[in-house]
């Protein structure tokens, strides 16, 4: 994985339609499921009751929330892209998202992304929308994928 480093914000309209590139792949852990399961109270059975899952999953096992698999979004991203001179980052919204495919427990995942539009704000920061992608190992589709946006700050 190569990490793309500019050195300000208005350096990334200079990357708009351009690929960022792929992370490594990372481990979503039946412990990490669980742990997201514990702070957002979303108990359902099919990501947190192994032995129930593997009986009577569709996808033969537990598999990790969709909001989990969105949540490592901006830790992907961050492995992608630096900014230098930054003074903050906010998660603006998103425009579109669909979850395409599981992610079972255990499994790895790995982000794509392409900036896919570039605003300068009056105060010299900026709106960024990122098209993403994060993919399941061996899996024909990816879990996720749509338009994310983030507002810069300087």
């Amino acid at each position: 994985m190569t990490r793309t480093i500019v050195p300000n914000i208005e350096s990334l309209k200079d990357l708009v339609d351009q690929p960022l590139g792929e992370t490594e792949w990372e481990v979503v852990s039946q412990d990490r499921i669980q742990q997201f399961a514990d702070a957002t109270g979303d108990h359902q059975w099919i990501h947190i009751d192994v032995d129930r899952a593997r009986r009577e999953s569709p996808f033969e096992g537990p598999i990790a929330h969709g909001y989990l698999t969105l949540s490592l979004v901006p830790k992907l991203l961050g492995d992608l892209l630096e900014i230098e001179q930054l003074g903050n980052v906010v998660n603006s919204g998103i425009e579109k998202l669909r979850l395409t495919s599981p992610v079972p427990a255990g499994a790895r995942v790995r982000l794509r992304a392409t900036i896919k539009s570039y605003r300068g704000l009056p105060t010299g920061g900026a709106r960024v929308a990122f098209g993403v992608a994060v993919d399941v190992e061996g899996a024909k589709k990816p879990a996720l994928h749509g338009t994310l946006v983030y507002v810069y700050l300087a």
